[in-house]
């Protein structure tokens, strides 16, 4: 028997976390302990006569491993089994690249004339026909995505959701949506739309407090979105609509970040159960914020919000979407992309859409398809479970070079196991 090198054991409040990153398992040990397994090290075995209770928890908790189990192996087996399900199928659409708001660190290119053509909305439902009626599939995501996709509601939206509701009753498909929305123009009739067809989440976002928020996110200078998206947010968690409600933030807008609890008091009891609180940090602000925001974040749960934290990843049981095969991501114009986190260049595509409803991919997707574990300070990190260096996209923009996503900084990276356990306390 060996230790798991998956183990990671962090001083707190005067006992120790450990945490085992493949059993995704945490033990909170005495100081005694924790010196009873240094100790032991060496010998683990040497701990089953000392205090078997012990020794037999951490075999349970996988803390320790048989000693010719090959743990990146095991790694690489469970993500190549995740990646590779057969049972689900995700299709992001962009009816547009077309937006009412103008973010400054939006990487997106809005494109005013976009938007997705009678003849392309008439591929994707062959492309979906194909996929549901594959006797393998058995529940089905439509998640939109853009721009503004509700900018095409009517014109885009409603078409292919009402004709892929009606094919995945026919296949008995599960069929669940979510939309990625500023939103500004949700109403009562798209809520009532996103009722009736499975609408799982819509991810909406705020940056910062109302001043900060309508400084980034407006219709026009004199024009801010803050009051009617809290407004939305709340007719939608009235209908029982699960919300994601991502809060984006700099080292500025962090300011006056905690003024959004007093504008979301006006929240029941019965609508928090559908509004979830995530922050992010916006990528261009590399200034370390960890402990400011971990503030902040209890401040909320204290208030009886339940939030959750972008720097908690589990990348291999829950790998990111463009990670897997039965994913594809339709631009408005038929061109196919797998990373909804980069731009919808036309250089960037991975495929094109034909118009009979097939997808013809390029070389780009077959390099991201086999991009993962090709990065030697992963193999030997350990938090590899979780972390896996990031997603494909992180390995193809790190291609044939050593990298790190928390640069090669043991706080950074003990300081996603704390956070980590943390999030589970609270919870």
């Amino acid at each position: 028997m060996k230790l798991s090198k998956f183990n990671t054991f962090i001083n707190y409040k005067n006992k120790f976390i450990s945490y085992n990153a493949i059993s995704n398992e945490f033990m909170l040990l005495e100081p005694v302990l924790y010196d009873l397994l240094e100790t032991t090290k060496n010998s683990v075995t040497g701990l089953k006569e000392v205090h078997p209770d012990f020794y037999q928890a951490l075999i349970k908790n996988q803390f320790i491993v048989e000693s010719n189990l090959d743990e990146v192996k095991q790694v690489k087996d469970y993500s190549h089994l995740v990646d590779s399900n057969e049972s689900h199928y995700l299709l992001i659409i962009n009816p547009t690249m077309n937006c009412n708001f103008k973010c400054w660190y939006c990487y997106e290119s809005h494109e005013s004339s976009s938007k997705m053509t009678i003849q392309t909305i008439e591929s994707v439902k062959k492309l979906i026909t194909k996929i549901v009626s594959d006797e393998r599939i058995k529940s089905f995501s439509l998640s939109w995505f853009g721009g503004e996709p509700l900018l095409y509601f009517k014109d885009v939206i409603k078409p292919i959701s009402e004709y892929t509701l009606e094919l995945c009753e026919k296949h008995n498909v599960l069929l669940n949506s979510d939309y990625t929305t500023n939103g500004y123009l949700i109403n009562e009739e798209t809520a009532n739309f996103f009722k009736r067809y499975k609408t799982r989440q819509i991810q909406i976002t705020l940056d910062g407090n109302r001043e900060k928020h309508n400084t980034i996110r407006y219709i026009s200078k004199t024009k801010g979105s803050y009051d009617v998206i809290i407004k939305n947010v709340s007719l939608l968690c009235d209908k029982g609509l699960s919300v994601r409600l991502r809060i984006n933030y700099t080292e500025e807008t962090l300011k006056g970040i905690r003024d959004i609890i007093d504008d979301l008091k006006i929240f029941t009891k019965k609508q928090r159960e559908f509004l979830q609180i995530a922050f992010h940090q916006v990528w261009q602000d590399d200034s370390n914020l960890t402990e400011e925001t971990n503030l902040i974040i209890k401040e909320f749960r204290d208030k009886g919000f339940f939030v959750t934290t972008h720097d908690n990843p589990d990348n291999v049981r829950s790998s990111c979407y463009a990670d897997r095969v039965n994913h594809s991501t339709i631009n408005y114009n038929g061109e196919v992309f797998k990373c909804t986190a980069r731009d919808f260049n036309s250089k960037n595509k991975e495929g094109d859409l034909t118009e009979e409803g097939n997808i013809i991919w390029n070389e780009k997707h077959n390099i991201r398809m086999d991009s993962k574990f090709k990065n030697s300070p992963c193999l030997d990190c350990n938090i590899l479970p979780i972390c896996n260096g990031g997603c494909t996209q992180h390995a193809i923009d790190n291609e044939n070079k050593d990298y790190c996503i928390y640069k090669f900084d043991k706080e950074k990276i003990n300081q996603v196991v704390l956070n980590k356990f943390l999030q589970t306390i609270d919870s």
